[in-house]
């Protein structure tokens, strides 16, 4: 398979254009993954477009790519949405990365009740684009066509207003309902949202304000998983599922 990299500006090349790699990107394909002239790579732009070609010149700087072929993949159209509570150490970046990995459309931070984690004002922008590169790195890694896009974080409260309209799934090990017996309307648009805890488990209140709000409680087994695994794990249940795998 070809040595995958992603332009940071939309994508508009046709074949028997070239397309050139700057900045970063081109500092990797020709200094760490040693990419060649005449060596074939592919292109994406993380919103759909995806593109072929052949290395014409590289250098440090500067990469330049001949098209040959160009693919535009439609969006998904039932999007999965993650978000995440914000967790201790890495946890929340692992689930960041595993999610974009199996597919995830969408990863908004959760400030939650029991979150150890606290982004004040100074953490929120730093927090916010440290998990946009983890999501742009391991989408490259997985060869996406799109991207999914890093929301700013959230509050409870928030995460309410948009339980009547979305189909939100709040994983909780105490539920009755397990994600194997869920039935999802595929003709259904709204928007799948799967929404994890931190380590310590939701709070009691916001289980109970989150189900008031039209939110679905579920338990993905009979074990507890780690906050960085059980989004990952629900979103490929899911795909599964809901036929995206």
């Amino acid at each position: 398979m070809p040595l995958h990299f992603v332009v940071d500006d939309r994508l508009d090349a046709e074949p028997g254009q070239t397309v050139t790699l700057t900045g970063t990107e081109a500092h990797h394909a020709a200094t760490v993954r040693r990419v060649r002239v005449g060596e074939t790579v592919t292109l994406g732009d993380g919103a759909g477009t995806w593109v072929e070609g052949t290395c014409e010149a590289v250098a440090p700087r500067e990469v330049v790519v001949r098209v040959a072929r160009r693919t535009d993949v439609p969006r998904p159209d039932m999007r999965i949405e993650l978000v995440q509570a914000l967790a201790k150490g890495d946890r929340d970046e692992l689930a960041v990365q595993a999610s974009t990995e199996l597919g995830v459309d969408s990863i908004t931070p959760w400030q939650a009740a029991r979150s150890v984690s606290r982004w004040d004002a100074g953490k929120r922008a730093k927090g916010v684009a440290r998990w946009r590169q983890i999501a742009r790195e391991a989408g490259k890694q997985a060869h996406r066509a799109w991207l999914p896009v890093v929301n700013d974080p959230v509050t409870t409260a928030q995460l309410c207003e948009r339980a009547g309209a979305s189909r939100m799934l709040v994983l909780e090990p105490t539920a009755s309902l397990r994600l194997s017996a869920l039935t999802l309307d595929p003709t259904d648009p709204r928007e799948i949202v799967v929404v994890v805890g931190p380590e310590g488990g939701i709070d009691p209140s916001e289980l109970s304000s989150l189900e008031a709000a039209g939110a679905t409680l579920l338990r993905l087994g009979e074990h507890v998983l780690r906050t960085s695994t059980a989004g990952p794990a629900a979103i490929a249940a899911l795909s599964a599922s809901l036929g995206r795998w």
